[in-house]
């Protein structure tokens, strides 16, 4: 395994945040699906949505792409129709193996999809529940603003600086930075700007099984 930019032997954290699609989840066919109907539903062309859905809310999305519509209502029902379409997803690469190899180790999730999806794709992959899982209907704002993984850090009891997320959108680095996180970013076009914001380079959770240690005190600057 290469040893991911910027990581020591072991790196250490008092607990972890992880993003759940992309990181965790593999669930670009069904978002590639289900925004592409919802795009040609209302005439807005692709490469106008695509920029805009990693890391986000259905809500916050359709905001940004058509403020004519009822975001709730347009957010809502694009998350009705993720909720019930699993086909093509799958784990990332060590995904479930990391999970488990935390198991008494603080770790939480914090995703921009609805608690109905998080908890329908995690299930279908083989990941168990966290004890902390922060999703769309927990917050007001969701990321780029840091109120998710702040929520998770203080539900798990920890400072925000004492935590590693996972990332591998542009939106939820800055979500994490903002909170004062360290982050390990997931390579990949979805990192975009925020690419030279992160404190380590992964290509998948694979990268990160056997390298995470507890720490008591902040992570060092």
């Amino acid at each position: 395994m290469p040893v991911p930019r910027g990581m020591d032997a072991v790196l250490t954290a008092g607990g972890v945040l992880f993003d759940l699609d992309g990181v965790l989840v593999d669930s670009s066919p069904v978002i590639d699906r289900v925004w592409r109907a919802w795009a040609a539903r209302h005439d807005i062309p692709w490469e106008q949505v695509v920029p805009l859905l990693p890391g986000r809310r259905a809500v916050e999305t359709v905001a940004l792409l058509a403020p004519h519509l009822d975001a709730g209502e347009e957010g809502a029902e694009l998350e009705r129709v993720q909720t019930a379409d699993l086909e093509g997803i799958s784990a990332c690469r060590g995904a479930v193996e990391l999970t488990e190899q935390l198991a008494g180790f603080p770790w939480a999730i914090v995703t921009s999809g609805s608690r109905a999806t998080a908890t329908t794709r995690l299930r279908a992959i083989g990941i168990r529940l966290p004890e902390v899982l922060v999703t769309a209907d927990d917050v007001t704002e969701g990321k780029p603003s840091p109120e998710g993984y702040l929520q998770a850090a203080r539900r798990l009891g920890l400072a925000p600086e004492r935590c590693l997320v996972v990332e591998d959108a542009e939106a939820g680095v800055r979500a994490a930075r903002a909170a004062g996180a360290r982050v390990a970013g997931v390579a990949g076009a979805g990192l975009g700007a925020a690419a030279d914001l992160v404190d380590v380079t992964i290509t998948s959770p694979a990268d990160l099984l056997g390298r995470i240690g507890r720490a008591h005190d902040p992570l060092p600057g």
